[in-house]
């Protein structure tokens, strides 16, 4: 089967042109070389499904350590219709839920449970709850004081979002964690829609609990599966983006599964990883050059 193989750098490590034949060097017969950008460049290979494994572990190998990011993904069907995508420590830099911790003065015990969570060793409905439990009482006002001065966009989102969507593409947030943030989120850099916990607040503060059901894992899957069937498109069409345990269904299940700078769990069962780059690899990923994106501010507020 046809596949590409894209090459990612930044600015620790620029994509030069020995790299590049360092890598080609270690594969069969490869395509001409492309160049997507500044320091992106793909190339496409004949495999064997079988073979695929191997062939990137070895140009993973020939990397030599070097922070370059790398995918091998097929030929087909290569730019996205759909993209869905995890929040905190994915769409932004932070886990909204340990940032209220610190407002609470439970920062450290809810910050472990996210972290056993996220690399897929507890449960995450009984570790969200949990969590949120430890921050019962915490005046309502504080959400919006946590979202202004904490939650930055992961480099390169709104440009993502805008070239994909200039592109017809559809965009989802989907998120464990709670609907005051996605909402907020979503609106910052472009999603089309949202989706996530309803956090449960009495007398202006925190009861403790959640709206049910949870969104977990499975319910992420849920909701790649309604919005490719509403959109008629199928699951192939899908580039699904997260960094948790908990985003690896949807992860699995999409055409491009992409786990960004993630949790051992995620990034072993997924089929590419951004590991030194930002969100805009993503559009390399994709065979999108850079001609063709729509540049936006990232840190700029709506």
């Amino acid at each position: 089967m046809d596949m590409v193989l894209t090459l990612v750098g930044n600015a620790r490590q620029p994509l030069t042109d020995e790299l590049t034949r360092t890598i080609r060097a270690v594969v069969d017969n490869p395509g001409p070389l492309t160049r997507l950008g500044p320091d992106a460049a793909e190339f496409t290979l004949s495999l064997r499904p079988a073979d695929i494994s191997e062939v990137e572990a070895r140009a993973v190998d020939a990397l030599d350590g070097a922070p370059v990011d790398l995918a091998l993904t097929p030929a087909r069907n290569r730019r996205k219709r759909l993209l869905i995508a995890d929040m905190d420590s994915t769409m932004i830099t932070v886990e909204c839920i340990d940032e209220l911790a610190d407002f609470a003065g439970v920062r450290d015990a809810v910050s472990g449970i996210t972290e056993r969570a996220m690399r897929g060793e507890i449960d995450f409905e009984g570790a969200l709850l949990e969590r949120v439990g430890l921050m019962q009482g915490l005046a309502e006002g504080v959400l919006q004081q946590a979202f202004d001065t904490r939650v930055q966009l992961t480099g390169g989102a709104r440009t993502l979002l805008a070239t994909m969507k200039a592109g017809g593409a559809h965009a989802a947030l989907v998120s464990g964690g709670f609907t005051f943030f996605t909402e907020r989120v979503a609106r910052l850099a472009g999603f089309d829609e949202h989706h996530a916990n309803t956090l449960l607040f009495a007398d202006g503060v925190l009861t403790g609990d959640v709206a049910r059901p949870i969104l977990g894992q499975q319910a992420k899957l849920d909701q790649l599966n309604r919005i490719t069937e509403a959109l008629g498109i199928g699951l192939d069409d899908a580039l699904a983006v997260g960094d948790g345990a908990n985003d690896l269904a949807m992860i699995q299940a999409s055409g491009l599964g992409v786990a960004f700078h993630a949790k051992p769990v995620t990034a072993n069962a997924a089929g590419a990883r951004v590991v030194h780059g930002d969100l805009t690899t993503l559009l390399y990923y994709q065979g999108i050059p850079f001609s063709d994106w729509t540049v936006v501010g990232e840190e700029q507020r709506q």
